[in-house]
């Protein structure tokens, strides 16, 4: 059976990591990370995802700011909050969560935070330098980093030589995931839903990342022996064995399955999930020492 890769261990190493920088900013007398988050109308997940991430920044002890706005705050209103932040140096990150209202223009809100404060990595300028290689600058988004810390916990940070493959071309995770193996020397391949043969592809791939959100699409008969399978898919499904209207989590790939190929894989839930709130400290506290002309860390 493969390594199963504990996304929860590694994101709690980020944590402690990220307490320790900003103790060593204010001991430096700089000031200290500071998040704010951005939260427009009721939706429930969102609101879970939010006091996840307000809660987590105050533990790294950044100082956490939330702005709750109803859902009928126009677009202008919404996009002066940001400028007011943009202008806030006590702020090194903004996080606009999403979804917003549908009569608010999420591309135009998110291209207005300023790209060094920028710490869900989605501003066209991070996005350039994530593209260009330029990884000392650019603020990644979160979830591909935390996957790619996975990787490198398993395999080491020289990945040269090694096929890649990426089922998923997402924006938020499949094309930031292929930009952050090529740059570790990998030799990549985007998969998607018009891929021709997909299994055989899947099965030349030392290090497999599943992200197309369909549940159990990646089957164990995909998988290279010895591959490393990074699952970003997080899915519910029915499950009526645990009772009428029940349901469970699972990923993208069969796990029992694919667990008897893998070398290492990670689970649903507890692998890449935890990772992406800890990405974000850890970009946050980036962003704070950049600001105060310090060398970024790294993680």
């Amino acid at each position: 059976m493969a390594e199963v890769i504990d996304g929860k261990s590694v994101a709690e190493d980020v944590v402690q990591k990220v307490k320790a920088l900003t103790s060593e900013l204010s001991a430096k007398g700089a000031t200290r990370p500071g998040l704010a988050v951005v939260i427009v109308g009721e939706d429930p997940a969102s609101q879970v995802y939010v006091a996840s991430k307000s809660r987590t920044a105050k533990e790294c002890g950044f100082h956490s700011l939330q702005h709750t706005l109803p859902a009928e705050t126009t677009e202008a209103e919404l996009l002066k909050t940001i400028g007011d932040l943009n202008a806030d140096l006590s702020v090194h990150g903004i996080l606009v969560q999403l979804p917003l209202p549908g009569h608010i223009d999420a591309g135009k809100v998110i291209q207005t935070i300023a790209p060094e404060k920028d710490v869900d990595g989605f501003h066209f300028i991070n996005v350039g330098k994530l593209g260009t290689g330029e990884l000392e600058t650019a603020f990644v988004p979160c979830t591909p980093a935390g996957s790619m810390l996975l990787i490198e916990r398993v395999r080491g940070k020289d990945l040269s030589g090694l096929n890649a493959v990426v089922v998923g071309r997402s924006n938020i995770v499949g094309k930031p995931m292929a930009n952050l193996l090529l740059a570790a020397n990998c030799t990549v391949t985007v998969a998607h839903s018009r891929t021709k043969d997909l299994p055989a592809l899947a099965r030349t791939a030392d290090i497999l990342v599943a992200a197309v959100g369909r549940p159990e699409m990646v089957k164990g008969d995909w998988v290279k022996p010895g591959a490393t399978v990074v699952d970003v898919g997080i899915n519910r499904i029915p499950a009526p064995e645990k009772g009428e209207g029940r349901s469970r989590l699972v990923g993208d790939v069969a796990y029992a399955e694919a667990a008897k190929a893998a070398g290492a894989i990670t689970p649903v839930p507890g692998g890449v999930g935890p990772m992406t709130i800890a990405m974000l400290m850890a970009n946050t506290v980036a962003s704070a020492y950049l600001a105060a002309g310090l060398k970024r860390p790294s993680f």
